[in-house]
């Protein structure tokens, strides 16, 4: 088992890395993230990056490297990463690579809740998602052309590559779903719409139960 992180924010990984091609100070770290749209894969908000840069520093895995100043602007502190914070790239990159992780996704958790609404609803709500999908999916993929037009290599675009790929396999699933349910061929339809034709408050199973 891979022992806990002192510091387990994605953003702070994304700022070793950063810092890993050359100094920088905060403000250039995230404007860094976001024109390489990283804002997708990571959360970032600028006062969170103050905070783990702080953090980083703490943990001898960044130090500063100075000062710099634009025009009447505050001087900003310049950072650089040290020999344990590349380390500590390489060691959590092979775990969040190698390692699987069990995650808590909000549509798993409302699948897994799914028989506590009416079954027309429910496939209302899924085709809805699948179609909002489907967009998301069109939008990445007309992404990923105009960066490529641009002389952009695979490598970076590898994020929207795997999400393409996830995307496409939850659509799917949710049209097999979907079919499922609208021919009845979904074991447990009896059971579920049952559930819902009893008046309210009426005692009866979990809806978790129904299918």
């Amino acid at each position: 088992m891979t022992a806990e992180r002192k510091i387990g924010n994605p953003l702070a990984l994304a700022v070793l890395v950063l810092l890993q091609e050359r100094p920088m100070h905060a403000y250039e770290m995230v404007t860094t993230l976001r024109e390489r749209e990283k804002q997708d894969s990571i959360n970032i908000k600028y006062g969170s990056l103050y905070t783990v840069v702080r953090a980083l520093h703490r943990e001898g895995l960044i130090e500063e490297a100075g000062t710099t100043r634009s025009g009447r602007r505050p001087e900003r502190t310049v950072y650089a990463l040290t020999d344990r914070g590349r380390r500590e790239i390489r060691d959590w990159l092979r775990e969040l690579i190698g390692e699987p992780h069990h995650e808590f996704p909000r549509f798993v958790a409302g699948l897994s809740l799914l028989p506590a609404l009416p079954p027309e609803e429910a496939v209302e709500l899924l085709e809805r998602r699948a179609e909002r999908v489907a967009e998301r999916l069109d939008a990445y993929r007309a992404r990923m052309a105009e960066t490529r037009a641009l002389g952009v290599a695979d490598l970076h675009l590898i994020e929207d590559d795997y999400r393409i790929a996830v995307g496409q396999a939850e659509v799917e699933w949710i049209r097999r779903l979907v079919a499922a349910l609208r021919s009845g061929a979904f074991a447990g339809m009896d059971e579920w719409r049952a559930h819902h034709r009893r008046p309210a408050g009426r005692a009866a199973g979990r809806p978790g139960e129904a299918g």
